[in-house]
């Protein structure tokens, strides 16, 4: 089975899984925890994909989504050409494979390879995928996925692997299907990566279950974060005061802040806090300007809101600074109509962004930030939404 790791017990497993195998490679120095824990590990915009045999975990990555930390190669590989182009970006890391299933012909690489793509495609709001690997294994990826090489190929001396020397690359995930269906379109099913990516569909893959169209599924509950941060790693202790002030941000609720370091200049850190906490999500809609019959309609992708508004993307210009109404698909069963304006906006090339500003926030938006700002895990979110469903009115 391949799922999301969300348990203590699962993530132990993949966090010691992953430090076995980077001690072998001479990645990383043995650590008393027997356990590779990073601060991205800590963040709910990475998510850690597991695979399971027997119950027991045998292999696993993680993938990091772009937040106020950054990525890891970002360090030492220049990604201005990947950011560039357009769509979100993540990072693929902390890849393992148990040594017993390492010469199995990708009996558990493929499927947790499979799982990243499907799970990027549809889940993650991702395009691109960066990673940064060592040079003897960067040919699985160019194989596998056509990742292209950064055009800084090299560094010989990567920190966050104990100094080895790393390859950059990245895929753009619109273009990866095409580039397979080309490169195996004479090849039989058995042996066509088309077909096993793109096509194909396995039944052991578990993905998360979502009432709103969010693209995060955090896992870390303050209890988690108080055990792999700082009961068995000093990982909190070793921030510096820059990213402890970060973490507060991204953890501001009141059942998380007796886990979290100490920040040292607090004062300063809540006046340059945003007023409203935006959410990233992923929600098909439109906006409406005028009236019946003469009308214009305009496709939005909402990618974030707020309180009081959002940031919508949209294939063609937007008339600024006109009232209109917006009607907003936030999940399977749940719509929000709104009367909006514009308050600002860019359009380049193909596509824009556009802040929206809501004149008054109707009840299935206020639910759906209720949720967001009462919870920080993905178990939150449906537990904040079934009380919701049974006693809001």
């Amino acid at each position: 089975m391949l799922k999301i790791a969300q348990t203590k017990e699962e993530l132990e497993a993949c966090f010691r899984l992953l430090h076995d195998a980077y001690v072998g490679s001479g990645f990383m120095a043995p650590h008393p925890s027997g356990m590779r824990v990073t601060i991205y590990h800590a963040l709910p915009t990475t998510t850690t994909l597991c695979a399971l045999y027997d119950g027991e975990v045998v292999g696993t990555l993680s993938l990091i989504r772009e937040s106020v930390f950054g990525f890891p190669l970002q360090s030492v590989f220049n990604l201005q050409e990947v950011r560039e182009k357009k769509g979100r970006l993540a990072e693929v890391s902390a890849l393992a494979v148990h040594p017993k299933f390492r010469n199995t012909g990708g009996m558990i690489l493929f499927p947790l390879m499979k799982f990243m793509y499907d799970y990027c495609s549809t889940f993650f709001d991702t395009r691109h995928l960066v990673i940064a690997v060592n040079p003897d294994r960067i040919e699985m990826y160019e194989s596998l996925l056509f990742f292209e090489r950064l055009k800084q190929e090299t560094v010989d001396n990567y920190d966050f692997v104990n100094g080895a020397p790393a390859v950059g690359a990245s895929v753009d995930l619109h273009h990866a299907p095409g580039l397979l269906r080309d490169a195996y379109r004479n090849k039989s099913r058995r042996k066509n990566l088309y077909h096993y990516f793109v096509r194909s569909q396995l039944r052991n893959i578990v993905m998360p279950g979502r009432r709103y169209f969010t693209t995060n599924d955090p896992v870390m509950t303050p209890d988690l974060l108080d055990y792999f941060f700082n009961k068995r790693t000093n990982t909190f202790d070793s921030l510096d005061d820059r990213d402890r002030g970060l973490l507060h941000s991204i953890y501001n609720l009141p059942q998380y802040k007796a886990h979290l370091p100490t920040i040292f200049s607090e004062t300063d850190f809540r006046i340059r806090q945003r007023k409203h906490q935006r959410y990233s999500l992923k929600c098909p809609g439109s906006f409406v300007v005028g009236e019946s019959p003469n009308a214009k309609s305009y496709s939005l992708k909402v990618v974030e809101l707020s309180d009081d508004g959002f940031l919508a993307r949209s294939k063609v210009p937007l008339p600024e600074g006109i009232w209109g109404q917006a009607c907003i698909r936030l999940g399977k069963n749940e719509t929000s109509n709104l009367r909006v304006r514009i308050m600002r906006g860019k359009f380049e090339g193909e596509q824009g962004f556009y802040g929206f500003h809501l004149e008054t926030a109707d009840l299935p938006w206020r639910k759906l930030v209720s949720v967001l700002k009462e919870g920080s895990t993905h178990e939150d979110l449906d537990n904040a939404t079934q009380f919701l469903r049974d006693g809001a009115k």
